[in-house]
């Protein structure tokens, strides 16, 4: 994909091309090894993409010192001079690639395809053939429609709540309904 793209790299954003030399703050990655920073958008032919899938391949090529700046203080009349200075800690990275898909996001498109192929379909649980549903009831309207149901619907429905989740309100009301037929 030709175009730029917009990284994040030791807090600070840079917009990057392909072929591109760039100084950033020293970076905790050996001379010659690659990095793939954070990517923030990518654009090009009048296209950007703010959730980019892609990522961008940086190779260090270099650690080096920045020009040195130096910092003096003056009073005047009172004799006090003071020169400081420093030279920043930068490392000199090459933007290698833009646009190669990122290790999740080929991972994504391959991972549907693979679960629908080998995941077969799951049988429906013996509990709706047999008798009420009683997943989706409160206990007090499992205890009214439990007085209406026959023998064989309250044993069906006791059942199901214990290998469902066993509540232990709607057990009970259940197992007083069964005694009381």
């Amino acid at each position: 994909m030709s175009g730029y793209a917009i990284i994040s790299l030791g807090g600070k954003q840079y917009r990057v091309q392909e072929g591109e030399w760039l100084l950033v703050d020293r970076l905790k990655v050996d001379e010659g090894k690659t990095l793939e920073p954070r990517v923030l958008l990518i654009g090009g032919n009048g296209n950007t993409d703010l959730t980019p899938s892609t990522t961008v391949t940086a190779r260090v090529v270099g650690h080096e010192l920045g020009e040195k700046i130096r910092i003096g203080k003056y009073r005047k009349r009172t004799g006090y001079k003071r020169h400081n200075g420093h030279r920043s800690r930068l490392t000199r990275i090459q933007i290698e690639s833009i646009g190669a898909k990122t290790a999740k996001a080929k991972a994504a498109a391959e991972k549907p395809k693979a679960e629908k192929a080998a995941a077969p379909k799951k049988a429906a649980p013996a509990k709706a053939a047999a008798g009420p549903d009683v997943g989706g009831m409160t206990i007090a309207q499992l205890t009214e429609a439990a007085a209406g149901w026959s023998k064989a619907e309250v044993e069906a429905a006791l059942e199901a709540e214990h290998s469902g989740k066993a509540r232990k309100g709607a057990l009970a009301a259940l197992e007083s309904a069964l005694e009381a037929k």
